[in-house]
């Protein structure tokens, strides 16, 4: 260490002394008796030679096939690709009275679309409103008109939860949606092109009040039922509290009174994403681009939160799918590459500007808005409701629906039902559980009410 502290010095005085042209034989003798030194030690030397890098690295290929299958921009079209298998076999309502929205938009016109099952029987009194969660159509369950089956083929039928012996069930796509009522990727009757991100903001309200003028042009005056899980839930819930009189009872799975900041986070990471996409383009891609990957990633960031821990521990652990190769930064553990086929699969079957229009509408689902207090909001639901939750779940924490559950009974609500499922299956839970989840609505929705 001495000597190479030595060196460096000499080297520095040398380049000094050489500019001030003073020095010269002071230095050359301090270089011969390190030199000397370093001879008898076996370490000076006057160049340092470097490894040579090409022949002593070895790293990755970068090479990337999971991002390159992204880089396609999907279906030109919206209704295009996968969209052509879901929205078909359902009936149009449309209404040509100017739809006002809560948020100030208005449409000169509007159309839902929907399917039923059953028959609505002479009084027009056993009909179930079914709404549906985020991206379902109103195909929830197979038929002649379409035979494939729907979101929830297991709990609709006769003899099941909603049995379609006693009870006519009607299911309606949102407004906002893009399975065949007005949406984003509809024409403009004053432009002429899609209204694309100049579709007027939806809240859970508006989609409950589109779908009473679909019950207005049956002839349903009162209903009993509304049934709905997640964002069914939420508009299960409105439903009672816009229509007090004219809904019979409520079932609500997987849902809230008001949205938790936790859930809200999700979804607005699930927007950047997609809005982050070039070939989003201000959501005007219709006929131009369509931003396949945005879709993608913002569909597996929303598996994580439909699904749960446990269910990913007991089904894939963190085993990887091909244990002989190489690890890279592909899909390489079981849960990855489970992630990419759910985006995949989804990416290309809902219009994205829908996806942006409904969930912001559940981030800002609160029926508190407009009074003091959430008991006070939710004091407008004067009907039996029945409340499910699934401990497992991180989208809808259990302590959402233990709150609603809480703020109905204090209200005054004395027939309020209150259930909490111990299933590993997180928010998905309600289309899972056929046998606990399909019990307590079908003994809700068939029970005798003592006045």
């Amino acid at each position: 260490l001495l000597l190479a502290g030595l060196a460096t010095r000499t080297r520095q005085l040398e380049s000094v002394t050489m500019k001030l042209g003073q020095g010269g034989p002071f230095i050359g003798g301090l270089r011969r008796t390190i030199s000397r030194f370093s001879a008898m030690r076996g370490y000076y030397s006057p160049e340092v030679k470097h490894p040579r890098m090409e022949q002593e690295f070895k790293g990755m290929q970068p090479h990337f096939p999971c991002l390159d299958r992204l880089k396609g921009s999907g279906p030109v079209s919206a209704l295009q690709g996968a969209y052509g298998e879901t929205i078909s076999g359902y009936k149009l309502f449309n209404s040509s009275h100017p739809f006002h929205f809560k948020h100030g938009g208005v449409l000169p016109q509007i159309q839902l679309a929907y399917e039923d099952w059953g028959e609505l029987n002479a009084e027009k009194s056993n009909a179930i409103i079914l709404h549906t969660g985020l991206s379902a159509s109103s195909h929830a369950k197979s038929h002649n008109d379409n035979p494939s089956p729907g979101w929830w083929e297991k709990f609709i039928g006769p003899g099941k939860a909603l049995d379609t012996n006693k009870f006519y069930v009607v299911c309606a796509n949102v407004i906002g949606g893009c399975y065949g009522s007005s949406g984003p990727s509809h024409l403009n009757p004053s432009t002429g092109k899609e209204y694309a991100m100049t579709f007027p903001l939806v809240s859970v309200e508006d989609m409950v009040c589109a779908q009473f003028l679909l019950m207005d042009r049956l002839g349903i005056g009162t209903v009993h039922a509304v049934v709905g899980s997640s964002l069914g839930g939420m508009q299960s819930l409105m439903s009672a509290a816009i229509h007090p009189t004219r809904v019979g009872r409520v079932v609500s799975v997987s849902a809230c009174a008001r949205m938790h900041p936790t859930s809200i986070a999700f979804r607005y990471v699930q927007r950047r994403i997609l809005m982050s996409d070039p070939n989003w383009r201000d959501g005007r891609y219709y006929g131009i681009s369509y931003p396949r990957m945005g879709m993608h990633l913002a569909r597996e960031v929303g598996t994580i939160t439909y699904r749960s821990g446990p269910e990913w521990h007991q089904r894939f652990g963190n085993s990887r799918q091909n244990p002989s190769t190489s690890p890279d930064f592909c899909p390489d553990f079981q849960i990855e590459s489970y992630l990419e086929k759910q985006g995949e699969k989804f990416c290309t079957s809902y219009d994205p500007n829908s996806f942006l229009y409904i969930s912001k509408a559940m981030d800002m689902f609160d029926m508190s808005e407009g009074f003091d207090s959430l008991t006070e909001g939710v004091s407008r639901i004067q009907c039996p409701v029945l409340v499910l939750g699934v401990v497992s779940d991180i989208l809808f924490p259990i302590r959402m629906q233990r709150e609603l559950a809480e703020e109905l009974k204090k209200s005054g609500n004395e027939k309020t039902t209150y259930y909490e499922l111990s299933s590993i299956y997180g928010h998905d839970t309600f289309m899972l559980d056929v046998n606990n989840v399909g019990a307590a609505v079908k003994g809700h929705l068939e029970s005798t009410i003592i006045q």
